[in-house]
């Protein structure tokens, strides 16, 4: 077994640990071989807040006495190659969670023909979002060829529904204007898009990288694209609703002071500045309002919402938004498919480093 590691301090150190396993499914276990898995800017997010979330957990590391090595998720595809569950069989494509690894050991519980749970005692106490696996034998309308876009964006745009909806339930929080912050990233673009579609949503504003301006006004989403160097250039005037991508706290704190009173509401979503977060209690001197800021996680909006409208109705909802995200990525993202943990690991080192181009999707095929 080959498995991809960081170092959970320094996101930025890495190493591939090999190691014989025996892969003859013990109990009603079965064994995966991850065949493929994507790579954005939101798996940072889950590494920088892998103690303070959990995520570390979900995956846990090899040859790891220190403590100090973990294994970001990913979402991706992989094939059941032994299996000691009558209901599930080898052969058999799933969808969902996985380390960066080439095998996986699940237990499956909660088997039905749509899916099933990853019921590992590690995983009890975690999101049910992340432990569900699709099967996709299950799925009427299955096109194997959308397969590298669920795996990029379904994670990201499941995130952009629940926001475009929680801000819809709370009218906006009395916001007539919408600042996305890492308006670049996949979350956001979906959440624009998503605003976009909606009759008599704010004036959405995007905040993005000097060097990618250019990219976010041609997606034609955004009322108004501005670089992090210009926010001096927003519309003070009008009520407004922060959706923070980047976890950047400084610029959060400039934002704050430059919107004022004007300042509904800050959620705070993703860490694609990881390098600028500090998940404690850093950055004691930037005017962020306790108040007015809430940290969105989505597995738990999905959770009241199944309860709302039922898991099928839930899934009707965001199988519609994803269809037509799914769309609109066609004309925006290029996939570039990559080979091997170790292709993915040099990378990596480049993508961590900021140089991740917001057009591109990652799929590592191990």
């Amino acid at each position: 077994m080959k498995q991809f590691q960081t170092f959970k301090t320094d996101l930025r150190q890495t190493r591939i640990i090999e190691k014989d396993i025996d892969y003859s499914a013990a109990g009603n276990d079965v064994v995966v071989k991850i065949q493929s898995f994507a790579f954005t800017a939101n798996n940072l997010t889950y590494g920088v807040a892998g103690d303070t979330i959990g995520y570390w957990k979900f995956f846990p590391a090899l040859d790891n006495e220190s403590g100090n090595w973990g294994c970001i998720p990913m979402w991706g595809f992989a094939e059941i190659t032994c299996s000691r569950d009558p209901k599930l069989l080898v052969g058999e494509r799933i969808f969902g969670y996985f380390p960066a690894a080439d095998y996986l050991t699940l237990r499956p519980s909660k088997v039905t023909d749509q899916g099933f749970f990853d019921g590992s005692s590690h995983r009890t106490e975690l999101p049910p979002v992340y432990n569900n696996y699709v099967r996709l034998s299950g799925e009427d309308n299955y096109d194997p060829a959308m397969d590298n876009i669920r795996a990029l964006l379904f994670p990201l745009h499941v995130t952009s529904f629940c926001l475009c909806d929680a801000l819809a339930m709370r009218s906006y929080h009395g916001a007539t204007q919408v600042i996305v912050v890492s308006a670049s990233s996949k979350t956001g673009i979906g959440l624009a898009q998503g605003l976009a579609d909606e009759q008599n949503s704010p004036r959405i504003v995007g905040l993005t990288a000097q060097k990618n301006v250019s990219f976010v006004r041609d997606l034609g989403c955004y009322d108004q694209v501005l670089s992090y160097d210009d926010i001096d250039k927003l519309d003070l005037d009008l009520r407004s609703v922060i959706v923070d991508m980047s976890g950047n706290k400084k610029l959060l704190g400039s934002l704050n002071t430059l919107l004022g009173d004007q300042l509904m509401k800050c959620l705070t979503v993703g860490m694609t500045h990881w390098d600028q977060v500090d998940v404690g209690e850093g950055f004691p001197d930037q005017p962020i309002s306790k108040e007015k800021t809430e940290f969105f996680f989505a597995p738990a909006h999905i959770q009241n919402r199944i309860g709302d409208w039922g898991r099928a109705g839930y899934q009707q909802r965001t199988e519609a938004f994803m269809k037509a995200r799914g769309k609109q990525s066609r004309d925006w993202m290029n996939v570039k498919e990559i080979s091997g943990l170790e292709s993915f690991a040099k990378l990596y080192s480049r993508l961590v480093a900021g140089d991740l181009v917001p057009s591109e999707g990652i799929i590592v095929k191990t």
